[in-house]
């Protein structure tokens, strides 16, 4: 068994510990078995795969993959990684000497493996598609296996790449397959008398989200009907298992029940660019555009979202593990929790009682509360802008300075939530009429004094408005009301940087990405308990009346740990907090509940226990708690956020 496993960060320490195991299985003495295992034990693992297709003679690799975006050994995000795309993200980094050293190494280690992947091949005699699959770690990269199927997650390299088959007598005959599964049917088909083809480069980089039916804290989530999905966008590319092909007769969608016995992903979705940036840009723009929504629908579609948005912030060449996503996700939760502190409607009315101007602050209200409340309802969103914005803003001796005209923050908030205005659009989902009017006022202001006076940046411009006598070019006439209007379109947008600031409570700075592209996740994100806080803040448990105990998710009901293995729980039967209560089976994932509370069961609620099909909050058993749940006082809790608002919005 692995009783003896240790790891241990020094060849140095290995006779000591070789000593101490001996000892303790009691084989040191003579012909004794003295057989120990070492193995390399690898703390960053980037997991990277090249595509292969071969036809029995001949082999070829399309470029590689970087899977290293997953949770649960479910792959999320993928990457292109190609030679060309290496190559000219190398060159454009001449000013960042560090970053252009990470990438000459990646370039290297991808041309290792894709030479090893076409060796491999062709000492098989591979005759349709695989994926060689490997562990990089730094400088070195180490054979994981071979993957003898087409993979979801092909269309990244096919986009990548072409085959150009050319007649062996006469090269001007020639075709050119850009699809994987085709070239397999032609392969299986023609088998040896099919010719070696080309690689030929179709784009330079491309990326695909899988779009999973999981909630916000990526656990799978069943049983949703699909009512609504808008079309793809240009530049989209979705397989979406024709889920979103719509009734020929009527045009109407056609209505999708998202089962929970198979695999949580719903649709892939890809986009391309000339390099990994123009690839992201253009997959958080499908993304901000994309709705679906129906009964009972969670997806990772904001998680996407957010996730994207912290790439292109920090870089999208960074060097990512497969340790990342869960550092992550409780960076979400508890950056959510912090923001769940401010009161946004108290604060704009402290801040109006404040102003003397409370008709300015009566006209904006919705105007800047509106996208701000909607921003606050979900977590992946709210880190998502988080990213988007952390260099618009310092903090200096403890003072928080935005280095752009919140104005213009607050306008790319509404694009950011897909909030534009668009005629005719219903009004619940965009910015209402009379606060378009009042950011188009407010832009047009801003435009034309930058046509009079020329561009500045935000800190001239604060410098500027606050002289006494004006510029050169405005008359000074006017210059008083140019101030005034500027007080007026400024007025609430505290509010902004009261959102903003969150991020420094919670240390969001510290999940970053070196000059060198590496990662690197703070140890206390790694936490297991601060994991299990973020989680419920994510995911908040079902509401339960205090007798009760109620499932945490839809999905297949368990009562015991194997079939004929005692139950869980039974009536008369007392658990402890941390014993196991049962086992909730969603998507090919078995998810054991725990007891966060002790005490004893009084009533089982569900006849069969094992394979029930049951919904999320549904009662299961009763029980007599051992201890009293203590009522939250909301008064309580209402007079603690307006007091949290008022002291963040009184250091501004």
């Amino acid at each position: 068994g692995d009783h003896h496993t240790q790891v241990k960060d020094a060849a140095s320490k290995v006779p000591a510990l070789l000593r101490e195991v001996l000892n303790e299985v009691k084989a040191t003495g003579r012909g004794d078995n003295k057989n120990v295992l070492i193995e390399l034990n690898i703390e960053t693992t980037r997991h990277q795969e090249i595509q292969v297709i071969g036809n029995g003679e001949w082999c070829l690799t399309l470029g590689g993959r970087d899977c290293s975006l997953q949770m649960h050994e479910q792959k999320l995000l993928e990457v292109s990684t190609t030679v060309e795309s290496l190559q000219r993200a190398i060159d454009a980094s001449n000013q960042h000497p560090a970053q252009q050293e990470a990438l000459a190494m990646d370039l290297a280690i991808l041309e290792r493996m894709e030479d090893e992947a076409t060796r491999f091949g062709s000492a098989v005699g591979l005759d349709s598609v695989s994926t060689f699959e490997c562990i990089v770690d730094a400088d070195q990269h180490f054979f994981m296996e071979m993957n003898t199927r087409i993979q979801v997650e092909h269309r990244v390299s096919e986009l990548c790449y072409g085959l150009r088959f050319e007649n062996p007598n006469d090269p001007s005959e020639a075709f050119v397959v850009n699809s994987l599964v085709e070239a397999m049917a032609i392969i299986a088909w023609h088998k040896h008398k099919l010719p070696k083809p080309t690689r030929v480069p179709r784009v330079t980089a491309s990326v695909e989200a899988r779009l999973n039916a999981t909630n916000a804290g990526l656990a799978p989530h069943a049983g949703g009907v699909i009512e609504h999905w808008s079309s793809p966008i240009a530049g989209e590319i979705r397989d979406d298992q024709g889920i979103c092909v719509k009734n020929p007769d009527t045009g109407a969608f056609m209505k999708y029940t998202l089962a929970g016995a198979y695999d949580s992903n719903v649709a892939l979705l890809l986009t391309v660019g000339d390099d990994r940036v123009v690839s992201y840009e253009r997959m958080a723009e499908v993304l901000r555009r994309m709705t679906i929504d129906g009964q009972d629908v969670q997806t990772n579609l904001e998680f996407h979202y957010g996730l994207v948005h912290w790439f292109l912030a920090k870089n999208p060449y960074a060097r990512s593990t497969t340790a990342f996503i869960q550092p992550y996700l409780t960076l979400t939760g508890l950056l959510f929790e912090q923001a769940q502190k401010i009161d946004l409607h108290a604060g704009f009315q402290y801040l109006a009682d404040r102003s003397g101007a409370p008709e300015i602050f009566a006209r904006k209200q919705t105007l800047i509360t509106r996208p701000l409340t909607c921003l606050m309802t979900n977590p992946h969103r709210l880190i998502g802008w988080i990213s988007k914005v952390r260099s618009d803003w310092t903090v200096n001796a403890g003072q928080f300075n935005w280095q752009s005209n919140p104005f213009h923050v607050l306008a790319e908030l509404y694009h950011y939530l897909n909030m534009d205005f668009v005629k005719g659009s219903p009004a619940l989902e965009v910015i209402w009429d009379h606060d378009q009017t009042i950011l188009e006022q407010g832009l047009s202001f801003y435009q034309d004094l930058d046509n009079k006076l020329g561009p500045n940046d935000w800190n001239q411009w604060q410098q500027i408005l606050n002289q006494t006598s004006s510029p050169d070019g405005i008359d000074p006439s006017l210059w008083a009301d140019i101030q005034a209007a500027h007080q007026g379109f400024q007025a609430g947008l505290e509010l902004l940087a009261v959102v903003a600031q969150s991020a420094l409570a919670v240390g969001f700075d510290e999940l970053t990405v070196e000059a060198d592209l590496t990662v690197v996740i703070p140890e206390r994100l790694k936490d297991p308990e601060l994991t299990e806080h973020a989680r419920k803040i994510l995911v908040p448990p079902p509401v339960a009346s205090a007798n009760e105990i109620v499932a945490m998710s839809g999905g297949m009901f368990y009562a015991q740990e194997t079939p004929g293995a005692p139950h869980f729980l039974q009536v008369g039967s007392h658990f402890e907090v941390g014993d196991p209560l049962y086992i909730i089976e969603v998507m090919k994932m078995f998810n054991k509940v725990y007891a966060e509370f002790s005490g004893t069961v009084t009533e089982a609620l569900i006849e069969q226990s094992d394979g029930v099909i049951v919904k999320k909050g549904q009662p299961l058993y009763r029980i007599e708690p051992d201890e009293v749940a203590e009522e939250i006082d909301e008064d309580m809790v209402a007079q603690a956020r307006l007091s949290y608002t008022v002291e963040q919005l009184s250091t501004l």
